[in-house]
């Protein structure tokens, strides 16, 4: 698999990681694989060509991870845990991720705006989508990790661009949403924990096109999938939804057999397990 990333190094004689978002594994951030249930990272997308492993920086501290697909410009999935919203409101910024524009820049998410003007000139958006992307695209900017299933400011920090993809405004404004809003209640009800992953499968020639030029893959289905785990950290109930991304506006609820089952249509290699011993 080819990763664009950094390498966090040992300073000095202490043993603290450099501060980075763009890695080589999750695995190599301790605050980054928490967000994965027992440490354990899908074996689905890894073998997906110009793909960053994004630990997902804002504030000075990482609020989820991001399988991010520089090619299509939309991420493989997001993985996360979620928070009960403490409000707050919604963001009126977007950000991108500066090292997906040159490595050494710093690791936390930024407003294009103010990138510009920190490096005048420097094009952002060769590897990651941009906020005009989007413009009269006629496609919402779709949370994969949805901003309502956080507090402050983990909340904020869904609001980049590499946690969207292009989602159909009807499906993503009513049946996601229902089914997202469904999901936050048995979390909140049922859940000590849930570790949560949520993904797009790409279209194979569908895109957003600004000036000619193909910018932003416009994915065939959304797909979510959750474990939930009780105090003392075993596993208690699980489950997975799909929708096409379309006007049809269904969400189809699986179990996390069936998702496997409907994820392996579009890999050439076993997907293997979405959760350690498969949430069980």
């Amino acid at each position: 698999m080819k990763i664009y990333g950094i390498v966090c190094v040992l300073v000095g004689v202490f043993l603290a990681l450099a501060e980075c978002d763009v890695v080589s594994k999750f695995q190599d951030e301790p605050g980054c694989i928490k967000f994965f249930y027992k440490g354990k990272v899908p074996i689905w997308g890894e073998n997906t060509a110009g793909a960053a492993q994004l630990c997902q920086r804002f504030q000075n501290r990482f609020h989820f991870a991001t399988l991010y697909n520089m090619h299509n410009r939309i991420a493989v999935y997001s993985a996360f845990i979620f928070q009960p919203n403490n409000g707050g409101g919604r963001e009126t910024r977007w950000f991108v991720e500066p090292q997906l524009v040159n490595q050494n820049w710093g690791g936390e998410m930024r407003e294009g705006y103010w990138l510009e003007k920190d490096y005048p000139g420097v094009y952002q958006g060769d590897k990651q989508a941009l906020n005009e992307d989007y413009t009269f695209s006629g496609f919402d900017r779709g949370h994969l990790n949805p901003n309502g299933f956080h507090a402050v400011p983990s909340r904020n920090a869904t609001f980049t661009l590499t946690n969207v993809v292009p989602q159909n405004p009807k499906l993503n404004q009513n049946a996601w949403a229902n089914h997202e809003s469904k999901l936050a209640k048995l979390f909140k009800s049922q859940c000590d924990k849930a570790y949560v992953l949520v993904g797009a499968i790409p279209s194979s020639d569908n895109w957003i096109i600004k000036n000619d030029v193909r910018r932003v893959n416009i994915p065939e289905y959304m797909w979510n999938a959750y474990c939930c785990i009780n105090q003392n950290g075993v596993p208690i109930r699980s489950g997975a939804a799909i929708a096409l991304n379309t006007e049809q506006n269904v969400v189809e609820e699986y179990t996390l057999s069936k998702m496997m089952e409907f994820l392996q249509k579009y890999s050439e290699t076993p997907v293997g397990e979405l959760f350690d011993n498969q949430c069980q």
